[in-house]
Formats: C-alpha cells, structure tokens, sequence
C-alpha cells in the first residue's frame, strides 16, 4: 500500500515559489499598460486618440487595460463589449470638459471599471452625463469616484452593477436610469445633488427588478423646480418589483422615497432623516406597495400612500417608527403634518409615531377612502390621533386595538380637513363604513 509524505518546509516554500511565479506569470499576461500607447497623465492635453487605442486593443486581447496614476483628460470614448479597466491605487481620473461625456458603453456583454475616477465639469446640459451606458449587459462600477458633472451615470436599457461607488456635486442626479434590465446598486456615497440621488424609470410601466441596498445618500435639493418630481434621494417611476432596503436618506428637499406608479414595490429597512416633504411617498397609480420597518426622523409629513383617484391601492404599511413631523413644508405649502395616511386597501399595522404637531395617523381624503385597517399602532404626543374620513361615499375602515395618547383628541371624524367628530367610538353609529373596538 502507498503512503502520502507529509510535506516538509523545503518542499513547501518550493511549491508556493512556483506558483507565485505562475501567477505573476499570468498576470504578466493578461494586463496592459495604457502607457504603452502614448496615453500620458497630469499632461494638461487631450488623451483621447491614444486612449481610444488602449481600449480597442484591451478589447481585442482580452487584457485589463491599467490606467496611469493621475488626470487623463478624455471625451466621447467608446469602449469595446467587452473591457476591463483598472485604476492605479495612487488615483487614476478620467475627466472631461464641460458638458461633455468621458465615454459611452453601448452593446457590452462584459465591461468592469474598477478603482476609477469620473471627472465631469458644472455647467453642462443638465440632463448630460459622464459617463452613459446603453443596451448592454454585465456592467460593473466598484470602487469608483463620479464627481460634479450634471449626472454621474446614466444606463438606458442595460443590466449594470455599481458597488462601493462614491458620486458627489452632480447639477442633477447621480444615478440615471431608464427601461433598466435590472440594476444592483449597493453600498454607494452619494452626496449633494441638484435634484435626485438615484432615479430609476420607465417609459411605460413595466418589470425592473432593481436592487437598491445599504446605500448613504445625502442632500438633494429641487434645482428644477415642480412638486415632488425633483429632490428625491430614491425615485422610482414605473418600474416594477425594486427593493429599496436598509439605505441611509438624509436632507432631501421632498422625499427621501418616492415611488410612482408602481407595482409590487418593497421599501424595508430604511432610515429617512430631515426630508423636506413626505419621507416615503407611495403616489398615483401603484399597486402592492411594501413598507415595512423604516425610521422617519424630522418630515413635514411621514409615510404618505395616497391617490385612490389616480387607482393608487394595495399597501401595507407595517413596523414602522416615525416621529417629529414639523409643522410646514418649505419647499411644498401644501404639505399637512400626518404622520401615517392611506386611502385604499392597505393595512396600518404595528407602527409608532411620536410628536405630530396635526394627525398621527389619517385613513382617506373626502370620499377617497376604501378597505383601509388601522390596528395595533402606537401613538404619543400627537394633536390627534388617528383620523378618519366620515363624508358620504367612504368604503370601509377598520380601527382596532389601537393604543394612542393625544394632546386634543384620540379618534376624530374628519370632512376633508375638518374635524367633526372628536370622539369617532361614540361616533361611530353615525357613520356605516367605520368600525370602531378595542383602542385604548
């Protein structure tokens, strides 16, 4: 019968010799200097003919293109389907003139930018980008840099992946998206933009399957103008089945989320701090909303899922904390402080809210109200504690073993926006549609 030796130190430091110098060997190989092709750093002129032939021949034999250490002033590259770009570790920056665009990836099927900075200029068409991927698959960001520009990234009809990225000082978004094939968008910086931090749209709604998770995003304001179309940290627009779980949202002008127009959207996880509107708005025409164990800190008005009339339905709205609305809105007037308000077929259950200086917790608008179940809330320091809406033509409401402490009145009946009943469990006889058990 044979026997395996034990190894001994001699032979192992000979066997891992070896295959060090295999690997170097390989690496020797498989990477590309982009020096090698006139492509030269900090040179205060314009790289981009040597540059565009580093990349076509990466393209062509498969090599990791290496980028030199420092500034390489670029436009308009066009990067082959399939490339790897590595950035050296002593920084290595890709920057463009005003307005103007680093590169375009159009039909790639395996494209990594590792360890790279993006360098776009103020002033630019608002709208314009850095760096723009098109009809492609398999793109990935990580460990990037997208600095000022008027977006950082924006991906039409494309399945990309952007990990540890950092974007800051961008005139509208840092991420643009739109028809996506599902985007990954993990553990990124984002901070001061002029009117979103990540938008993901659609022409006409549809599936997307996005992945927004355990990202900091921080001050967005409303440069363009309107009423919730711009200042979002987080912005889908009929894009179906995203998750937007466990993110950081501070210092938005309107909502840290926003979701329009949705269907099956998941919102979990997430802390909202300082919005400058609703903090997770749920609008229009969306159906099957999730949004469960958040944080809201400091909103003129907490989670909002609204617009019956648009067909706006179908939420829960479960395990979540919300507390210190404040009174006004600065950048929407028209913003009333309610810490939690529903209209149609969605469940309000298991959440605290604390310090509203209005309604806590609101069930309809006028005659839009249907299906909608208050229960098993906590609520403290509030004008008012839950309201619901009692003129003609409301569906059902349901509000049950509820625990709430008010400064005027816990249960009130509201027309519109005044109060008509303070005391909806004595009430509740008068109005068919709401059922009243329970509270305390």
């Amino acid at each position: 019968m044979s026997t395996l030796s034990r190894p001994n130190r001699r032979t192992v430091l000979a066997t891992g010799a070896a295959a060090l110098a295999l690997t170097q060997g390989v690496r020797a190989q498989s990477t590309l200097e982009a020096s090698e092709f006139g492509v030269t750093a900090n040179s205060g002129t314009d790289q981009t003919g040597a540059m565009q032939q580093a990349l076509d021949q990466a393209g062509i034999s498969g090599e990791t293109l290496l980028l030199p250490a420092g500034e390489i002033q670029v436009s308009d590259l066009t990067f082959p389907a399939i490339i790897a770009l590595q950035g050296s570790g002593a920084g290595s920056a890709l920057t463009t003139a005003a307005g103007g665009r680093a590169g375009v990836i159009s039909a790639a099927n395996s494209a990594s930018f590792n360890n790279i900075i993006f360098g776009g200029s103020s002033g630019g068409t608002l709208g314009g980008a850095i760096m723009e991927v098109n009809g492609s698959d398999g793109v990935s960001f990580e460990r990037c840099q997208f600095t000022a520009g008027s977006t950082g990234l924006t991906i039409y009809d494309s399945a990309v992946t952007i990990t540890n990225c950092v974007f800051g000082d961008h005139d509208d978004a840092a991420i643009h998206s739109n028809n996506s094939r599902g985007l990954t968008i993990t553990g990124n910086r984002i901070a001061v933009c002029g009117n979103a931090g990540i938008r993901i749209w659609r022409d006409a709604p549809g599936p997307d399957g996005s992945i927004v998770t355990a990202n900091h995003i921080a001050t967005v304001d409303w440069r363009a103008g309107g009423s919730g179309e711009n200042g979002n940290g987080i912005n889908i627009f009929r894009a179906d089945g995203v998750i937007i779980a466990n993110n950081h949202i501070s210092k938005c002008a309107f909502s840290a989320i926003r979701l329009n127009t949705t269907r099956n959207s998941q919102v979990s996880g997430n802390i909202c701090m300082n919005s400058g509107e609703c903090a997770i708005f749920s609008e229009f025409a969306f159906s099957g909303s999730m949004i469960a164990n958040n944080i809201v800190d400091t909103a003129a008005s907490g989670i909002s899922i609204t617009n019956l009339d648009q067909d706006g339905h179908l939420a829960v709205c479960s395990g979540n904390l919300v507390r210190n609305i404040t009174p006004g809105s600065q950048t929407n007037p028209d913003t009333i402080p309610v810490g939690i308000y529903a209209e149609a077929d969605t469940a309000v259950t298991g959440n605290t809210v604390d310090n509203v200086p209005g309604l806590a917790i609101g069930a309809g608008y006028g005659s839009y109200l249907r299906n909608v179940l208050i229960s098993s809330n906590v609520v403290t320091n509030a004008d008012y504690g839950i309201g619901v809406s009692v003129v003609q033509g409301c569906g059902p409401v349901q509000v049950a073993n509820n625990l709430v402490a008010s400064r005027k009145a816990d249960l009130v009946g509201l027309e519109w926006t005044k109060v008509v009943s303070t005391d909806l469990a004595a009430d509740a006889g008068k109005y068919p549609h709401v059922t009243v058990s329970g509270n305390s």
